[in-house]
């Protein structure tokens, strides 16, 4: 029996002759040798990985998620003027008694959030700021400082108790191939995979609040679940070819496995990805300003789900093998 490092010196020597000669069957003979060269492909690729997970956490970390109203609690205003300035908004605001409002700038008007008001106060506000000039009101929303902190915690909670059941999961399903590699490191691999698709999602909205004041909305929660059901879906197709390779070929070695199930579902996992992006970039580009962040969210989610599958989730089981 050839062994898998004998497999692979054979195509990287079959890689490096071109019959033709020519110039594009050579690089497409490089591209080969690369994709074939398995401990150099997914070392590269792991690593940019983990770069841009540190890189996001240090993001998180260091400006944290501009939380709406629906978490903290508050009244969030937004209005759509022409000819009124922030320092007049601003002034308006403090003739009606509020002078701990943060105000954001939209491309047709401003976005106030601020303290729990009520309704007289809010129609205060409105009529301090007619005086600048002509104002429409596009919404008004008031969320008790109560509710707010509940539906954090729920949402905290909802995501936590996601992420344990899919670990769980994972080690009983693929628990037949125990005696090849252990169930919770297929958890693990699995695990590490959609910490990375949720952190970069966060870096980047964390980035946004920062720059642009995005506020982080209950729709938000809905699509980080949405993420990690996406994800996780990409990643057991994945773990399950790996499962039937390993059956099939029980004495062929682990990477070799590993890497052979990953080339029978690429084109199925882009197909299924790009089908996908499709779909939310639509609705990115015409579902109105209120659908952008929750689809935005999923465009990032999903196709970092589709990459963590195969360079995240595959490195760790090859890292942790027989560990």
């Amino acid at each position: 029996m050839v062994s898998a490092e004998e497999q692979q010196g054979l195509v990287l020597s079959s890689c490096r002759r071109c019959p033709s000669g020519c110039r594009r069957q050579i690089r497409f003979h490089k591209v080969l040798c690369y994709i074939f060269n398995m401990p150099k492909l997914y070392k590269t690729m792991f690593s940019i990985s983990l770069v841009l997970m540190l890189a996001a956490l240090a993001v998180f970390l260091i400006y944290g998620l501009n939380l709406g109203i629906d978490f903290t609690g508050g009244s969030l205003l937004e209005i759509r003027t022409q000819n009124i300035e922030l320092r007049s908004v601003r002034e308006s605001l403090e003739k009606a008694g509020i002078s701990n409002a943060a105000i954001s700038q939209t491309e047709n008007g401003f976005l106030i959030k601020m303290p729990e008001i009520s309704e007289e106060k809010h129609q205060e506000i409105l009529v301090e700021l007619q005086q600048f000039g002509e104002i429409e009101e596009i919404r008004f929303d008031s969320i008790g400082s109560t509710i707010g902190q509940e539906l954090k915690n729920k949402s905290i909670a909802a995501i936590v108790i996601a992420l344990i059941l899919i670990s769980l999961y994972l080690a009983i399903v693929f628990s037949r191939i125990s005696e090849t590699i252990s169930p919770w490191v297929l958890a693990l691999g699995a695990f590490v995979a959609l910490l990375h698709d949720l952190l970069l999602p966060a870096g980047v909205f964390s980035l946004l609040g920062k720059l642009r004041g995005v506020a982080i909305d209950a729709p938000m929660i809905a699509a980080a679940l949405a993420i990690l059901g996406y994800s996780i879906n990409d990643t057991v197709v994945v773990y399950d070819r790996i499962r039937e390779n390993i059956i099939k070929n029980p004495g062929a070695d682990f990477n070799s496995n590993v890497h052979k199930s990953i080339k029978q579902v690429l084109v199925r996992s882009m197909n299924t990805t790009l089908t996908t992006l499709f779909a939310v970039i639509a609705i990115y580009i015409f579902g109105g300003p209120t659908l952008k962040n929750f689809s935005l969210a999923l465009i990032i989610g999903i196709a970092s789900g589709a990459y963590s599958s195969i360079f995240v989730a595959s490195p760790v089981l090859m890292l942790f093998y027989k560990k």
